[in-house]
């Protein structure tokens, strides 16, 4: 908080380097010009040109242009004057690879790719602790901004109930593809296209791939517990949340006290409901005494019927808009915009579709599998298969649609890092 202040002080430009110039790395350039002391000094993608028109669409001038180094292999700049990588893939097993090799040269990481810092994240942290740098969410996205709620509440002596996000979810998505996504998400293939949005990406938001990833991602950074058999997606306004979004025991919907859940702007019937949080984040506080319910009347707060429950929501999250956070945070006080610190929870595979032998998974968002909120003790006792190692993952058995697939169903073609990375969190699991 308050880095601005210290931004006039600072002398030095923050040397900055992105992986992936997608999406929300093309945000964040939007934004660029108007920003003070960051300075992008490489942009690596697999294709070059289309890096460079993203650039150029988000504002960037052509002589800034010319000044950024372009490459398609990350290590062309690691050993550049680079202090901060963005990793912004989106694919958990390279991004898993960028970010051991920019740690181990003692570089600090800024993980856009949520599904590599689920898939491995307790080891990548651990990793830069290690070499002294720092690993952080990424500010813009969801889970962090739960995680600043969350430690804002944490530090003013609060209990956080329930935390998460909002989202637009509907039971028949789940079997949502590629091909049928813009229908369920609410906008037309052509409006897609003219927005530079991918299919296979937009797609994981709308069947819930992305929901469980960012939900495991905060349970990791938090220490909350995920429910009992994934998320549950209730329709739920903001300003019912404190009512809903407590135990059971206490008349709610939650399977424990202190754990993530995701709630739905629409309703059974697809229509919205009145005062979603679709684009949003919240938490849920408990009063530890008498007094504090007291004030929470006094002060007008929100809360459940016995007075001891309150909710604080953001109703959006910026996106790559507000990237910025996490550079300021690291080059100015040295510290994470959120960071994985245990292994709580996993994304687990689900058949879509009665699958094959032979048959080649694509993948979160994809057409063959998609993903559910596990927690890790459950993942890994029963062997199920994360979502983060399904794409290029061939089946070596039939999978009935809705079954869970494990490990020994299908063939992996494994990467030294992830390898490692599992194996060194599944130990931590007793």
């Amino acid at each position: 908080m308050f880095l601005h202040t210290k931004l006039e002080k600072q002398k030095k430009e923050i040397r900055i380097a992105f992986i992936g110039c997608g999406k929300f790395v093309s945000m964040f350039l939007s934004q660029y010009s108007h920003l003070n002391k960051i300075e992008i000094d490489s942009i690596v993608d697999l294709n070059i040109d289309v890096a460079k028109k993203n650039c150029f669409k988000s504002g960037i001038t052509e002589k800034e242009i010319s000044k950024i180094n372009f490459t398609n292999s990350i290590d062309q700049i690691l050993d550049r004057n680079i202090e901060i990588f963005i990793e912004a893939t989106g694919n958990p097993l390279i991004g898993t690879q960028h970010a051991c090799k920019v740690l181990k040269n003692k570089k600090n990481i800024i993980m856009v790719n949520v599904e590599a810092d689920v898939l491995c994240g307790k080891y990548l942290s651990d990793l830069a602790i290690q070499n002294n740098v720092i690993y952080s969410m990424a500010y813009g996205d969801q889970p962090s901004l739960i995680l600043e709620q969350i430690e804002w509440a944490r530090l003013n002596g609060f209990h956080v109930t329930c935390a998460g996000k909002g989202t637009k979810y509907h039971p028949t998505f789940e079997y949502s593809t590629p091909d049928t996504v813009w229908k369920n998400y609410g906008m037309t293939s052509e409006e897609a296209k003219s927005a530079g949005m991918n299919p296979k990406m937009f797609n994981s938001f709308t069947c819930g791939d992305k929901s469980s990833m960012e939900m495991a991602a905060v349970a990791n950074a938090s220490n909350l517990k995920c429910p009992k058999n994934g998320l549950t997606y209730p329709s739920i306004g903001v300003y019912d949340i404190a009512n809903n979004l407590i135990p059971k025991s206490e008349g709610g919907l939650n399977d424990y006290d202190a754990q993530v859940q995701v709630i739905s702007s629409i309703d059974n019937e697809k229509k919205n409901i009145p005062n979603d949080l679709r684009w949003g984040v919240y938490i849920v506080l408990k009063a530890q005494n008498e007094n504090i319910m007291n004030y929470f009347k006094e002060y007008g707060m929100i809360t459940d019927k016995s007075g001891r429950y309150s909710a604080l929501w953001r109703p959006y999250h910026y996106i790559g808009l507000e990237l910025a956070q996490s550079i300021y945070s690291i080059a100015l006080d040295k510290k994470a915009t959120g960071q994985t610190k245990y292994y709580n929870a996993d994304v687990i595979s689900v058949a879509k579709k009665d699958l094959k032998v032979g048959e080649i998974l694509d993948g979160e968002g994809g057409f063959a599998a998609r993903g559910r909120l596990f927690s890790s003790q459950e993942s890994i006792k029963n062997n199920y298969l994360p979502l983060g190692l399904t794409d290029g993952a061939i089946l070596k058995k039939e999978i009935k649609k809705e079954k869970y697939i494990k490990l020994d169903d299908v063939k992996i073609n494994w990467q030294e890092e992830v390898l490692t990375a599992r194996n060194y969190q599944n130990k931590l699991i007793k």
